[in-house]
């Protein structure tokens, strides 16, 4: 077990010195692989170039690239000020509702994108405005930018969840299919804290324009349509009419010609619904769905006129960028696992656990502490992949559920990235709205660490949450 501290150590400390994480994790993978092996180099590389090749030629990780260029596509295609508006229209006139509107909309948004610092750095530009606008104190502004921006890595299709699939063997779909039921209830909490606010200070979040019927549903041009394809499509499955895959390739078609007329944001719910209806009925596979999501998103931003070769090109671009990074990321975490692995720090965590007879909830509740506090300072990618190797054999000897243990973890990270003094997503927000003082984030963003911190304690007291779909998979 020593060799495996040393070796967080020293990584933690190569990180210190602004090595790249994903370099700081390689370097101490073969390092210690080599040291324990008798320093026995040959084996240390010979380890890493199979992970390189293997990760390189994994086919269930062609899922990350599709998805990241979906949510390029889709965001380049002015997505976020759709959502916003949409999500405005309906309940902007109530206390405190451009606030409910940002968390709204950032749940959306997380499932187009995928990451929490990307939607919150999003919506600080796209919502703040009109917060301010209509009178809202920057504490509450700031709050509900800062954690509905978290809402990006649990809503699938979650890179997050497809990262922690593939280094514990869990299932990507089930782990898609269990953080939809997490997602929602965030979102009701998370609104639930606007309320609470502006409860106490009904002058933090004022009411915004009443809008009329006809304005609302103008913000969901096409509904109908979508849910007649649907209902049609579903139904000739269900009643034998035709295949589960010809079903599925009629619904795509349907849904990509259908976003051609509507462009608004009853095209990308569509296009959601589509993806992960698919791979929650078992019709498509993660990746599958991915490659329907992307083209989708393509289709959607040429329907908009918003994607011109310039813009096509940015955003290939920026896609190859985040996938390299995430790749090497990758690479550098499984030669970092490699060494926990052959050291004897599993097994010393399990014999302690069985020694002294520690209930799996407080073993569940200890790793969740250990996460909260890592959130104030990494990025929550490295997180995961740096303690996955650590805590997932311990999960397992106790007899937990992979699939729940990783809703969880996304949860917990979440509550890191809003935890002063330095949550990342509150550093973002800080950066970008520097009118804002410091303390005026750390106070606007409590109410909600605390709904956040209740969130974890209902899915951890009722795992039924996180597991019920997954278990309804076909």
């Amino acid at each position: 077990m020593t060799e495996a501290l040393v070796g967080l150590l020293a990584m933690l400390l190569l990180a210190f010195v602004r090595i790249p994480i994903a370099l700081a994790m390689g370097i101490v993978g073969i390092v210690g692989y080599a040291y324990v092996r008798d320093w026995s180099w040959g084996a240390a590389f010979a380890t890493a170039q199979t992970k390189i090749y293997e990760t390189g030629r994994n086919y269930t990780l062609s899922v990350i690239p599709l998805f990241i260029l979906m949510g390029n596509l889709v965001t380049r295609a002015g997505m976020s000020q759709e959502l916003f508006r949409a999500a405005y229209a309906f309940i902007g006139h109530f206390k405190g509702g451009l606030a409910m509107a940002t968390i709204v909309a950032c749940g959306g948004f997380g499932a187009i994108c995928g990451s929490s610092i990307a939607t919150a750095a999003t919506f600080a530009k796209v919502a703040y405005p009109s917060m301010k606008k209509y009178g809202y104190s920057d504490a509450l502004a700031a709050g509900a930018i800062a954690s509905g921006g978290t809402l990006g890595i649990l809503i699938p299709p979650s890179t997050i969840l497809v990262i922690y699939g593939i280094m514990t063997g869990t299932s990507i779909g089930q782990l898609f299919a269990a953080g939809i039921l997490p997602g929602i209830l965030a979102v009701t909490l998370l609104c639930l804290a606007v309320r609470y606010v502006t409860w106490r200070d009904p002058s933090a979040g004022p009411r915004g324009e009443r809008l009329g019927w006809r304005e609302r549903f103008a913000t969901l041009q096409g509904f109908g349509w979508f849910a007649l394809v649907g209902l049609a499509v579903v139904g000739s499955a269900n009643l034998g009419l035709l295949e589960s895959d010809d079903a599925a390739v009629l619904g795509a078609l349907a849904v990509f010609g259908l976003s051609m007329v509507y462009k608004g944001v009853t095209s990308v719910v569509a296009l959601f619904v589509l993806v992960m209806g698919g791979i929650y009925g078992g019709v498509f596979t993660a990746v599958e769905g991915a490659g329907v999501g992307a083209f989708g998103a393509l289709v959607f931003a040429l329907a908009r006129g918003s994607l011109t070769v310039k813009s096509l090109y940015a955003a290939l671009v920026e896609s190859a960028r985040t996938t390299s990074m995430l790749f090497l990321i990758l690479i550098g975490a499984l030669m970092f696992a490699e060494f926990v692995n052959i050291t004897s720090m599993p097994k010393d965590l399990i014999a302690f656990v069985t020694q002294w007879n520690i209930s799996p909830i407080a073993v569940v509740g200890v790793i969740m502490l250990i996460y909260v506090i890592l959130g104030t300072a990494m990025e929550e990618l490295s997180m995961i992949l740096l303690t996955v190797p650590v805590f997932f054999p311990l999960i397992v000897h106790l007899g937990l559920d992979p699939v729940w243990f990783g809703v969880l973890i996304v949860v917990v990270v979440e509550i890191g990235l809003i935890s002063p003094p330095v949550g990342m997503n509150l550093f973002v927000l800080k950066t970008l709205l520097p009118q804002v003082t410091t303390g005026t984030v750390f106070r606007g963003v409590l109410p909600f660490f605390t709904v956040d911190c209740v969130r974890l304690a209902i899915l951890i007291a009722f795992p039924v949450i996180s597991l019920y779909l997954p278990k309804l998979m076909r």
